[in-house]
């Protein structure tokens, strides 16, 4: 079964399908979200926006905050067990944290993550020996640890209330509770499917050891408590009235974010939006946006602000090391070269 699925998926591959139709639904998803995007804020008054902005409960942003700092401090511990589970546990975990923070909110903020956190990642691992496949592997396990969170909550969320989901994709709730066990099914039925035995996917020096059972359900862990944390900085900020109550809230929140990675633009702009709006539709819009735009300046700008300094940093201390070590060299090397080590003209013995 298992050589019958990389058979299907080297075919695939050769013929450019998998590619051609991951364009094809990012293409449709940003359509459709310009379009509800259109009939939604036209009638949006913009002073309404910005005095909701103004009166913001300065409490609820602080905590709002607060969770977007936990849910990074989360989003460490990706970076730091896909380095043990691809065979890279000499990394310190400082160096993982700031991979996993700086490629993240980079990521997040200039689009298609994969590449541009991975450029980041590599940045900084190679310092450490690591090559452009060991990234890679990191890459394909630390995106493993979200899509196994995100499968998780989204399961147990829309088993819980089907209503929540219902106002995005428009299906009755039963068929939504349908969905969301066949989620649950497939989650635990790959769980079970690592227990038995150890998994290799890819080949060659692209191949990947898939986590256990016990460690894989560490992974599912890791991501409830990243999308948890996400969840609860937008509750914060979306309006009190009408109170629909944080799984509600969480559901929707994770169905946009979701669609908002498969449009693969920057942040999910307009496509998360669109789905947040969809979603809530019982919340004043005003109100709502006011929230959203706050959440996307917490939880996007300023870690991205923070990371290009950080970023920056980094490089002007590596290449401040680079040169000192350099100049050293330059100069153990001196009286090889015949070359005097000190005085203006050199020791002329006067």
């Amino acid at each position: 079964m298992q050589d019958l699925i990389r058979r299907t998926l080297d075919v695939l591959r050769a013929k450019q399908v998998l590619r051609r139709l991951g364009v094809l639904v990012s293409l449709t998803v940003i359509a459709i979200a310009c379009y509800i995007l259109f009939h939604l804020l036209r009638t949006i008054d913009v002073d309404k926006v910005i005095d909701a902005l103004g009166r913001g409960d300065l409490r609820s942003i602080g905590l709002a905050a607060l969770f977007v700092a936990a849910s990074y401090f989360t989003l460490t511990f990706y970076d730091l067990f896909a380095l043990r589970t691809v065979g890279h546990p000499e990394v310190p975990y400082r160096v993982s944290a700031l991979a996993a923070f700086t490629s993240y909110s980079v990521g997040h903020n200039v689009g298609a993550s994969a590449f541009t956190g991975g450029a980041v990642r590599y940045r900084i691992y190679s310092s450490y020996g690591l090559s452009a496949v060991d990234v890679t592997k990191v890459c394909f396990v630390a995106g493993l640890t979200f899509w196994l969170g995100n499968a998780a909550v989204l399961g147990m969320g829309i088993a819980y209330h089907p209503e929540a989901a219902s106002a995005i994709d428009q299906l009755p709730p039963w068929l939504n509770r349908i969905v969301a066990f066949a989620i649950l099914l497939a989650l635990g039925g790959y769980v079970a499917w690592v227990s038995l035995a150890p998994r290799i996917i890819g080949r060659g020096p692209w191949a990947v050891v898939l986590p256990g059972g016990g460690l894989t359900l560490l992974q599912i862990a890791i991501g409830i408590v990243d999308l948890g944390f996400c969840a609860l900085a937008m509750y914060m900020l979306v309006p009190d009235e009408p109170n629909l109550g944080f799984v509600v809230v969480a559901v929707i929140f994770v169905s946009a974010t979701l669609l908002g990675f498969a449009s693969h633009s920057p942040g999910g702009l307009g496509v998360f939006d669109a789905a947040m709006l969809v979603g809530l539709w019982q919340m004043d819009k005003e109100e709502l946006l006011a929230g959203m735009l706050l959440f996307r300046l917490l939880y996007y700008i300023v870690p991205f602000v923070i990371s290009v300094i950080l970023l920056t940093l980094r490089e002007i201390i590596l290449g401040s090391r680079y040169k000192r070590a350099h100049q050293g060299a330059a100069g153990d090397a001196a009286p090889d070269l015949g070359m005097p080590r000190s005085g203006k003209y050199g020791d002329t013995g006067a």
